[in-house]
Formats: C-alpha cells, structure tokens, sequence
C-alpha cells in the first residue's frame, strides 16, 4: 500500500481508503457489525489507514461500528474522517434517498461534533468534512469560524467540504477551495464520469486541496461483474436507475479492455489506478462489498501505473462517448478497437 499527503498538511492517508457508507448505511445490502467489523479489520491488515464515515450513516451506526473495529489500535495509526450537516436527530424519518433538512448553525455543529466523538470512542477527528455541502454552508463565516475553533481546542486536526449528492457542484467545490481553509474536497470522479470531477484539479492543485475520490468505479459498472442479465436487489439503490445506464456502461466498458488485455489487473484495479494518476488525489474510497473485492481493491496500490499512452487514450475515448454514437475519432481508431 502507498501513502500520500492531503495538500501540505501532516494528515497521511493511503491511496485506498475504506468508506464505511457500504456496510453501514443500508444502499448496498444488509450487513451485520460483526461483518462490517471484519471487513474493516481486514482493511487494517491490508495496509488501509483512511476510513471515511459520516455521523448520518444509519443514523449514528457508520461511526460505532468503525469505532468497534479500530477497537485497541494506536489512535495515530488510522485516520478517521467522518461528516455532519445533516439534522437526523430531530428529522428522524427518511424516505428512500430522500435528504434529510441539514443545519449549519455552530449550535448544531458542536452538538453533532460531540455525540459523533461519543460513538467513534475517540477524543478527536481527523477529518471533519461538510456533508453535502451547499452555498449556504460555504458562505457562513460563523461556520468556519466555529470549525477553526474545534481545531484549537484539538478536537478536530482538519476539516474538508464533501460535495453531493449528486456529481455536480462545480462552483460550490471551487468556492469552498478558494474561500476556505479547507484540508480535502471529496468528489465523485472516474473512468465513465469525468465531469465535473476534472474541473477541480487544477484548483485544487493550485491551493494544496487534496481531494477524496468516491463512487471510483461508477456505482460497479467499472468493477467488471455486470452483464446484461444484472438485477439489482430490492434494497439496492442501483435498482431505481433506468436500465440504459446498464446497457450503456457495459458497451464503454468494451472499449476499456485495452486496460487490462495482458496487464495483469482488472478493470476494477484499471479504475483506481486512473484516478490515481492525478497527483491532487489523496485518497480513493471504493464501495466494498465483501473480501475478496478488497484484497483486490487494496492491491492495486502497488500496480504499476497506467502510462502516459494508456491516459491519452482513455481521454481520446471519454471525448468521443466511447464512440457510441458510432463515429471514430480523427486519428483513425474505430469503435470496435477503441
């Protein structure tokens, strides 16, 4: 496993983290304690170090099962990051992915920061980030102010903007970087979804933001086990997505297999390293689902790098649709071979 730095800070993170929202949150099947434990421990062993949680995850349980399974190790040994906005306290139903009403006030902020350092059995947060933050939060200095406070008082060492849920908020991104203080910017970005994940590089290279990847394989559709036949569970999110989206990523899917024909990895691996390539990218934190996906997941860290050649064509691709709307580019590749 390799390691990297949020901007110019101290806070260390390996390139592969563990978001915790896959055991725990109920979008992607049920999972008990005592398997997301086991999932999380084995993480530990594998050399991941960054888990990423959020006090809204079942409603509390994404910050006590991750404090479980860190249960005994050296604090300065992992780093947890974990997320608040959302009022889950008083709104406690919730309809499908519908949001909950979220509350910026530094009332609320220091109530959510004490109960989430209450169930993660810790005395302070590595990464305190904005969940799903709007302009309305980026634009409170009470805010800002109130999370500058917490860092003194050593109750949090960095604090970061989550952008969601959807995969835009390109101007509240750039406004976070610029505006604030921010250690982390976590987006969604990868191989079938560059846009707007890309727009926020050069910014965030610009002002020592590191960034926090998540949905790196495109809700599985980059993990290589779908096929036309895939149906997606009752309580799986990705059953309410319209069956194009399927159809469609399996034809750009094709068109990647340049990414692993004789490489000696898989497309999941193909993915992170993609994302991996950006120097501005901390950390990716992949959806896991049981072990044998992680211990694939955490070995792509010390792949081999994709090369100049191999980024060129994928952006040649990711321009032309893949090609589906059955052209080919300029220089002659075609869609079969593209």
């Amino acid at each position: 496993m390799r390691y990297r730095r949020f901007g110019n800070t101290d806070l260390v993170a390996s390139e592969i983290g563990f978001g915790v929202w896959t055991v725990t949150a109920g979008w992607w099947g049920d999972y008990t304690d005592e398997d997301a434990v086991a999932l999380l421990r084995e993480a530990l062993d594998l050399g991941v170090t960054f888990f990423d949680t959020a006090d809204t995850y079942g409603a509390g349980r994404g910050e006590t099962v991750l404090a479980k399974a860190l249960a005994g190790e050296p604090r300065d040994r992992v780093v947890i990051s974990t997320k608040f906005g959302y009022d889950f306290y008083t709104h406690t139903e919730r309809r499908g992915q519908q949001e909950r009403p979220q509350d910026w006030s530094p009332r609320f902020v220091r109530f959510a920061l004490e109960q989430s350092l209450r169930r993660l059995n810790t005395d302070y947060i590595d990464l305190y980030q904005l969940h799903n933050a709007r302009f309305d939060a980026i634009d409170r200095d009470d805010l800002f102010e109130q999370l500058e406070s917490f860092k003194v008082a050593g109750k949090i060492r960095h604090y970061g903007v989550a952008l969601g849920p959807a995969i835009g908020w390109l101007d509240e991104g750039i406004a976070a970087m610029t505006r604030r203080k921010i250690t982390s910017l976590q987006i969604i970005y990868n191989l079938l979804e560059q846009d707007p994940g890309r727009r926020f590089f050069p910014t965030a290279r610009d002002r020592a933001v590191g960034i926090m990847v998540r949905v790196p394989h495109s809700s599985g559709l980059l993990e290589g086990k779908y096929t036309e036949g895939t149906r997606f569970a009752q309580g799986d999110h990705r059953r309410h997505r319209p069956r194009e989206w399927l159809t469609r990523g399996l034809k750009k899917l094709e068109r990647l297999a340049f990414l692993t024909e004789g490489r000696g990895r898989t497309i999941g691996q193909a993915a992170l390293k993609f994302i991996l390539a950006q120097p501005s990218v901390t950390t990716v934190l992949p959806n896991i689902y049981h072990s044998d996906q992680l211990r694939e997941f955490a070995a792509a860290s010390d792949l081999p790098d994709l090369t100049g050649e191999d980024l060129a064509r994928i952006q040649e691709l990711y321009e032309h649709d893949f090609y589906l709307d059955g052209t080919a580019a300029a220089s002659g590749t075609s869609a079969a071979s593209g």
